[in-house]
């Protein structure tokens, strides 16, 4: 039932992101394009996401057990670090050049673009070599 309840997630995620245009990385770009041709429409987006959001995590902040009945385990850690800044602009920049984050190049994966296909392959090299270097920090 489990493994039923994280596909049913995954698949309202990935067709949210098609739905929103996230998934679209022209679209993404002429959003991030503030001095251009810029596309506000994904503000929308995110706006309505964190007003969704609001709810759920007011809610989860009170509670000691998830609704699977597992600890509730929410971030602890308030104050910013140089790790988190230096990981922040790294994924913006990133999301700047391709246009797409990791959500939407998992959706658009299944398209068969080489970019995709690329983008994916690095994404998942980066998160293997942050598992090493983390490993090798706090053995």
């Amino acid at each position: 039932m489990l493994k039923l309840n994280a596909f049913l997630a995954g698949l309202l995620f990935g067709v949210g992101l098609l739905l929103a245009g996230m998934a679209n990385p022209t679209k993404v770009l002429a959003f991030l394009d503030v001095a251009g041709a810029w596309d506000p429409s994904l503000a929308l987006v995110m706006v309505g996401a964190i007003a969704i959001a609001i709810g759920p995590l007011t809610w989860a902040r009170r509670q000691r057990k998830s609704v699977l009945g597992n600890p509730m385990q929410l971030p602890v850690r308030k104050e910013l670090d140089r790790r988190l800044v230096g990981g922040s602009l790294l994924f913006g920049v990133g999301w700047g050049i391709a246009g797409i984050c990791p959500g939407p190049a998992v959706t658009i994966l299944l398209t068969g673009h080489w970019q995709a296909i690329v983008f994916v392959l690095a994404m998942l090299a980066g998160m293997g070599l942050f598992t090493l270097l983390e490993t090798r920090r706090n053995p």
